[in-house]
């Protein structure tokens, strides 16, 4: 079966006095043929197909504007939480007993793939800050000679490297997670509730979502926008199903800019919009992740709208994001499946947290791509692992 994928780029037509008349959305197709090549190699043709849709804009305020994309609920619609009145958690309440033991039962090598990129002043940082000086202490006295090294990190901790979000990092309004008026627990010191340091210990089965790799690319266009398709055609291809208490994180390749152009890697990139984040709300997961820096398409494609998928999973849902997240090596080793493990940093009152130096197991399915096999007691169907599989540790590392 040939398989068809698609990107789309946005453009802004303009009438014959210059002003915004409307828009045009140009996407490119490629199909992958199930036919062999011309050179008879057995490799797969493949046809890029241009396909030109105008969508009409009225200009001005005029009758028919479009609404905005997106308009966060009001607090009598999304408060409670489902959690509770008085809740702090979250999704992170499917942490417990079961997702341990079913995270544990993916463990087979023990192998070890770091998720996070290494902490240095010259990683993306955009609007934030990290400063890392040498700190030599002292020759002691006594006779063995020791001496002694620290360093002094001036730094957002909450929010640099591969980070993760707690729900004090965003509002609708004045509102956090849970209708928690922002006002009246943030101090100078932190916040007095919903502190990343209260979250602890995550560990549940961990899904890699490879759009990058349902596209052929290594790396998705500038401001790709991942759709709902997206999502449910990798799954397909990876043979994988999600399952409520998962860790889901979302391979767009932009990764691969972190080292090379972070400037490009910070000022926007490929990610899910806002119809792609609900379907993923509706699989009920403990913690969303990427390889970009808002794990959302940015900037997003409705200039009115301002992340919303920010709101959308740690203001309405209490869900956790996890950003900017190395993941080229779980993508090229073929790994859809894992047992996934995170603590951040227990930083009093903070809004996130950098990754801390910890380390864990793990195991790694590699994808399979041949016909759909029984679904085994993990819920995954059709995956063929390498000598069982190995476990995942998001890793923090200072150079």
């Amino acid at each position: 079966m040939g398989l068809a994928t698609s990107f789309h780029r946005r453009t802004e037509a303009r009438d014959d006095d210059g002003r915004g008349a409307g828009r045009a959305v140009v996407g490119l197709v490629g199909r992958s043929s199930g036919g062999a090549s011309p050179q008879g190699g057995g490799r797969p043709r493949r046809a890029a197909v241009a396909v030109l849709v105008a969508v009409a804009v009225l200009a001005g305020g005029a009758p028919g504007v479009r609404a905005q994309s997106w308009t966060p609920p009001p607090d009598e619609v999304r408060c409670p939480s489902k959690w509770g009145a008085d809740d702090e958690r979250g999704a992170a309440n499917h942490m417990g007993p079961d997702s341990v033991r079913r995270a544990a039962g993916l463990i087979r090598t023990g192998e070890v793939i770091e998720l996070a990129h290494v902490l240095t002043p010259a990683m993306p940082l955009g609007d934030r800050h990290f400063e890392s000086y040498m700190k030599p202490m002292r020759m002691n006295p006594e006779g063995n000679r020791r001496g002694s090294n620290e360093e002094l990190i001036v730094a957002e901790m909450g929010q640099v490297g591969t980070q993760f979000d707690g729900f004090g990092h965003q509002t609708i309004g004045g509102g956090l997670y849970n209708c928690i008026d922002l006002d009246e627990v943030m101090t100078r010191r932190g916040l007095t509730r919903l502190g990343v340091h209260q979250v602890g210990t995550l560990m549940t089965r961990g899904v890699l979502i490879d759009v990058a790799g349902l596209k052929g690319v290594e790396m998705l266009p500038d401001r790709y926008e991942i759709t709902v398709d997206d999502l449910q055609q990798a799954l397909e291809r990876q043979q994988v199903a999600l399952e409520p208490g998962d860790a889901v994180l979302i391979h767009t390749g932009w990764g691969r800019l972190w080292y090379t152009d972070p400037e490009r890697f910070s000022a926007g990139g490929p990610g899910i919009g806002v119809t792609a984040a609900e379907w993923l709300v509706e699989r009920d997961p403990m913690l969303l992740g990427a390889d970009n820096v808002p794990v959302e398409v940015s900037p997003n494609p409705d200039p009115r709208v301002s992340l919303p998928v920010h709101q959308i999973m740690l203001v309405v849902h209490g869900i956790h994001l996890v950003e900017r997240m190395k993941l080229d090596e779980l993508a090229a080793r073929g790994v859809s499946e894992f047992a996934f493990v995170v603590q951040p940093l227990k930083l009093e009152g903070a809004t996130g947290s950098t990754w801390p130096r910890r380390r864990f197991t793990d195991r790694g399915c590699r994808r399979s791509t041949g016909p759909r096999r029984p679904r085994r007691r993990s819920g995954v169907g059709g995956v063929r692992c390498r000598r069982g599989v190995s476990v995942f540790r998001l890793t923090g590392k200072q150079s």
